[in-house]
């Protein structure tokens, strides 16, 4: 009796009783299984370009077919220098180009034009000061001053060359050592000192016109 089951709730027949409470059982176990959580644990999906990374293949593509196309064209040279003797490549035909020569030489033109023609003005432009005229007015001052000078004009200068020429002769003289000359260039000092007093006198001279004039 103690092995026989024993359910929950009173029933007529146990038997039939086990058999619907297992079913009911296996049906709740599969409503578990089934069951869909509320929280979504599972892994995000992975998509498909984010794995190849297409672009970055393209790109390794390019660089492999460039180093391919160096390749063939590096195989090609070796093979004709291998058929023949071989030459050196080593010309140059590249002339050097500037994108504003052209704009530069207008420039420059246009520059040397404009001087041309400013030298030309400035040649060809009268003077304003005529040296000539300058020279005749002088001339026509200095007669004017001599006729209204007092005393001829130039005497001064006659006078201060005379001192000059006599004074050299005085300290020639000196230089010299002979004993017997002297006496004869104590005398000349003393007709120098006397002439430059006189000279002296003849300047600072002036003339008072008597009453009699006025």
């Amino acid at each position: 009796m103690h092995r026989a089951y024993q359910p929950i709730l009173p029933c007529g027949n146990k038997y039939l009783q086990l058999k619907w409470d297992k079913a009911k059982y296996e049906e709740h176990k599969k409503r578990i299984q089934a069951a869909k959580p509320l929280v979504d644990t599972s892994a995000p999906a992975t998509y498909s370009h984010l794995r190849l990374k297409l672009g970055k293949l393209k790109l390794e593509e390019d660089r492999l077919s460039a180093i391919e196309r160096d390749n063939c064209l590096l195989l090609e040279k070796m093979s004709c220098i291998m058929r023949t003797k071989g030459q050196i490549d080593n010309k140059n035909d590249y002339k050097a180009k500037s994108l504003n020569g052209e704009k530069r030489k207008q420039e420059l033109w246009r520059v040397n034009q404009e001087n041309r023609a400013i030298l030309d003005r400035i040649t060809k432009s009268q003077p304003q000061y005529q040296v000539q005229r300058w020279h005749e007015d002088w001339q026509r001052a200095e007669k004017y001053m001599a006729n209204v000078a007092r005393f001829p004009r130039g005497r001064c200068k006659s006078q201060s060359q005379k001192e000059k020429t006599v004074h050299l002769d005085i300290q020639a003289l000196s230089l010299s050592k002979n004993n017997e000359l002297k006496p004869y260039c104590l005398q000349l000092k003393k007709i120098n000192q006397a002439f430059q007093k006189c000279c002296t006198c003849i300047i600072a001279l002036k003339v008072v016109k008597p009453k009699s004039e006025l």
